[in-house]
C-alpha cells in the first residue's frame, strides 16, 4: 500500500506540469471550443450536451462508489456475508431505463443536427457558392458563379451561408475551419462533399488540413477572410481585371517564361497551381508565412520578404510540395520577382 501511495504522490506532480503545460497548446482562432458562427455554435451545443451527460454520470457513479465503500465495508471481526440483490428486478429496470433516458436525451438533438447541418444550400440562390479542391499542400478556392478562381485565402460576405463542395485533386484531405464549422472530407476521384457554413462578423478564421495527407500535411493552411459585402463585390471585381506585367522587362520574361507557366496572374498564365492574382494582399504566403511588419516567430516576415523565402527553396518551407525551387532564377530576377509579386494587391476592404 505504501509502494503504490508512493508512486502516486510522484506521478500527481509530473500529471499536473503536462496539465499546466498543455494548456497553453493552441491558438484561439483554432479551437472548436470558440465558435464564430451558427453551424460551429450548433456543434459546440451538442459537444456541451454530451459533456454535461457524461459529467453527471461520472459524479453519480463516483457518489455511489464512495458511499458504498464507506457504508458498506467490512469491519473488523464481521466475517458474515453480505446480502445479495442478485436478481432484484426493480434495480434491475433502474439501471437499464435510466441509460435509455440519457441515450434518448442525448440521440433526439444529434439526430436533429446531423440533418439540419447536411442541407444541401447548393442550389440556393442566395448563397455563395464555391468549389474546394485540395492539393499537395494548397487550397484551390472557386466561385463558379462568379467565374473566380483563386487559392490560399477563401474571401466571403458576412451574414451569407457559404455552399461548398469539396474535392481533392491528389490524395485524401480534409477541409476544416474550426472556429466556424466541423471537418469534411476530400476525396480523389468523382466524390464530392457537400457542407455549408457563415460568418456573421469580419474577420480572418485560420483553416486547416484534418487528414493526414504527406510530410507537409501539418503545413497545410488557410485563411476564410470574412468582408462585410460591399468588400466582397470590390473583391469580386478586383481579382477579374487586367494584370500588368513587371515594368523591367528582364524581369517581365523570367516570370512569363518560369512562372506563368505554372501559376496565373489575372488573364495570364496557366490554372495548373495557385492563382497569385492579388498575393501581396493575403493574409500569408504558402498559407504558412505570415505576412507582417512586425514578425516575432520563425514563420513571419513582410509580404517580400516571405515570398523570396519561398520563392527561393519552397521545400524548406514546406517539405514535399510539388513546385521544385527557383526554376534557375538569378538574383536578380529572384528579387524582381518577389517585389513585383508583394507589390500585387487588389484594394477592396473599406
Amino acid at each position: 500500500m505504501m509502494k503504490r501511495w508512493q508512486f502516486v504522490k510522484r506521478l500527481a506532480p509530473l500529471m499536473a506540469m503536462m496539465v499546466l503545460v498543455l494548456a497553453a497548446c493552441g491558438r484561439e482562432d483554432l479551437s472548436t471550443l470558440n465558435p464564430q458562427g451558427p453551424v460551429a455554435e450548433e456543434q459546440f451545443g451538442l459537444m456541451k450536451l454530451a459533456i454535461s451527460i457524461m459529467l453527471i454520470v461520472i459524479v453519480i457513479v463516483f457518489a455511489i462508489s464512495l458511499y458504498v465503500i464507506i457504508r458498506f465495508r467490512r469491519r473488523k471481526g464481521d466475517n458474515t456475508i453480505p446480502k445479495q440483490v442478485e436478481g432484484n428486478h426493480k434495480l434491475e429496470i433502474i439501471w437499464t431505463v435510466i441509460p435509455i433516458i440519457m441515450l434518448i436525451i442525448l440521440g433526439v438533438p444529434t439526430v436533429q443536427s446531423v440533418f439540419n447541418l447536411s442541407k444541401d444550400y447548393s442550389k440556393d440562390p442566395e448563397a455563395v457558392k464555391v468549389i474546394v479542391t485540395s492539393h499537395q499542400y494548397w487550397w484551390e478556392f472557386e466561385y463558379p458563379e462568379l467565374g473566380i478562381k483563386t487559392a490560399q485565402e477563401l474571401i466571403i460576405p458576412t451574414g451569407k451561408t457559404i455552399a461548398i463542395e469539396a474535392k481533392s485533386a491528389d490524395v485524401l484531405h480534409s477541409f476544416w475551419i474550426p472556429s466556424l464549422a466541423g471537418k469534411i472530407d476530400t476525396n480523389p476521384g468523382a466524390n464530392v462533399n457537400k457542407m455549408y457554413f457563415s460568418a456573421p462578423k469580419e474577420g480572418v478564421y485560420l483553416g486547416k488540413c484534418a487528414e493526414l495527407c504527406g510530410p507537409s500535411h501539418g503545413l497545410m493552411d488557410f485563411k476564410v477572410k470574412a468582408v462585410d459585402e460591399s468588400s466582397f463585390d470590390r473583391w469580386t471585381a478586383a481579382i477579374q481585371e487586367p494584370v500588368a506585367l513587371p515594368s523591367d522587362p528582364a524581369i517581365a520574361e523570367a516570370f512569363q517564361s518560369k512562372c506563368l507557366s505554372c501559376h496565373a496572374v489575372g488573364d495570364l498564365g496557366g490554372p495548373a497551381f495557385p492563382n497569385l492574382t492579388g498575393i501581396g494582399s493575403r493574409e500569408s504566403v504558402g498559407g504558412i508565412l505570415v505576412n507582417t511588419d512586425d514578425p516575432q516567430y520563425s514563420n513571419e516576415g513582410s509580404v517580400y520578404d516571405n515570398l523570396y523565402r519561398w520563392i527561393k527553396d519552397p521545400n524548406a518551407v514546406k517539405p514535399g510540395n510539388q513546385m521544385s525551387g527557383a526554376y534557375d532564377l538569378t538574383d536578380q530576377e529572384l528579387e524582381g520577382i518577389a517585389d513585383y509579386l508583394s507589390k500585387l494587391t487588389l484594394d477592396y476592404e473599406q
